[in-house]
């Protein structure tokens, strides 16, 4: 997986001093980057505290490394970033898309013939943020949902999948 360059310490005080959270630690992590070299980028993200699509690529853009956006069906950028749409009653037809939009998380993604699918989610920071796509999803995921989004029906889905340039 990529090294990250912050620690647990690092995410803790970003996080503190400006309101870094998954997006700008999904970012950080792919691009190799710290995130006070990702906060120039973000925009008006300290504003708003939340990473939509549209922001997303203009972060990138700003960064200056290739990407594109996969079409669906989306699967695990083999090295990239996703947006996960966390499922519950907000997903019901009628209910305002905004209400989804709220509900979602970005991560990164880095995929080998080796290892398989490693997920980096800012919420696994304390043990290194890399983990692999089983932990993340049979262990972190039910954890992040019970803790932060009670309402949620325990389903997952990718919205937004991003491939990056490694360089």
């Amino acid at each position: 997986m990529p090294k990250l360059r912050f620690t647990a310490d690092d995410a803790q005080r970003a996080s503190d001093d400006w309101g870094a959270n998954c997006g700008p630690g999904a970012i950080a992590a792919i691009m190799g980057m710290t995130l006070d070299e990702v906060r120039p980028h973000l925009g008006d993200f300290e504003a708003k505290r939340y990473m939509n699509p549209t922001l997303m690529r203009e972060v990138l853009d700003r960064i200056g490394r290739g990407y594109f956006y996969m079409k669906p069906p989306l699967a695990w950028p083999q090295y990239g970033l996703a947006r996960i749409q966390w499922h519950g009653p907000w997903m019901l037809d009628g209910v305002p898309i905004g209400a989804r939009y709220r509900m979602t998380h970005w991560v990164a993604s880095h995929r080998t013939a080796q290892r398989g699918i490693g997920i980096f989610d800012i919420n696994a920071i304390a043990s290194g943020g890399w983990i692999s796509l089983n932990d993340w999803a049979g262990t972190l995921v039910p954890w992040l949902l019970k803790e932060a989004v009670p309402r949620a029906d325990g389903q997952w889905s990718i919205t937004h999948a991003i491939e990056v340039s490694r360089a």
